[in-house]
């Protein structure tokens, strides 16, 4: 398995690799709306190669603001895939754990997803309260991780 940064010239094997591991419906959850017209974190997502250079898996980060008193930088991680062979090899945990570590070293002071506290629990991650997702997202799923000591607001798109 090699792991690599994410390149423009990876992404319709990345979305190809996102369609088959997710719902058609994808495109239509809030948290794409912070997404539209806003290019990744490219220094933040990464891929893992197989044996064949086949794309195994993928993690994406994106640039979003959160807004209250002022407003707060953050790193919105997703979305996560691995391929359906692949599953249950621990992919999945290796580039969450691979990119938290490289946003680490890159600065970025805090992320945070939408997705299930207990497996997201393991890498830090916690509910965050008065940090406010588009709807429909249930808050209970809004977790995140690192300096979000008195940070609220919305969440908005970073451009």
């Amino acid at each position: 398995m090699e792991l690599v940064r994410e390149t423009d010239a990876d992404i319709w094997e990345v979305e190809a690799l996102m369609d088959l591991c997710f719902a058609p419906g994808r495109t239509a959850l809030s948290s794409y709306r912070l997404r539209d017209d806003v290019p990744p974190a490219r220094d933040l997502c990464l891929l893992a190669r197989g044996e064949a250079g086949e794309v195994a898996g993928a993690i994406r980060f994106w640039p979003v603001r959160i807004g209250g008193a002022r407003d707060w930088d953050a790193m919105l991680l997703g979305p996560v895939a691995v391929h359906p062979t692949r599953q249950g090899e621990g992919l999945g945990a290796f580039l969450i754990q691979s990119g938290l570590d490289r946003a680490a070293v890159a600065g970025v002071d805090r992320v945070l997803l939408v997705g299930d506290a207990p497996y997201y629990r393991r890498f830090g991650f916690a509910r965050l309260d008065g940090v406010e997702m588009p709807p429909p997202t249930n808050p209970d799923r809004v977790l995140g991780v690192w300096d979000w000591d008195g940070v609220a607001g919305e969440v908005c798109r970073a451009i």
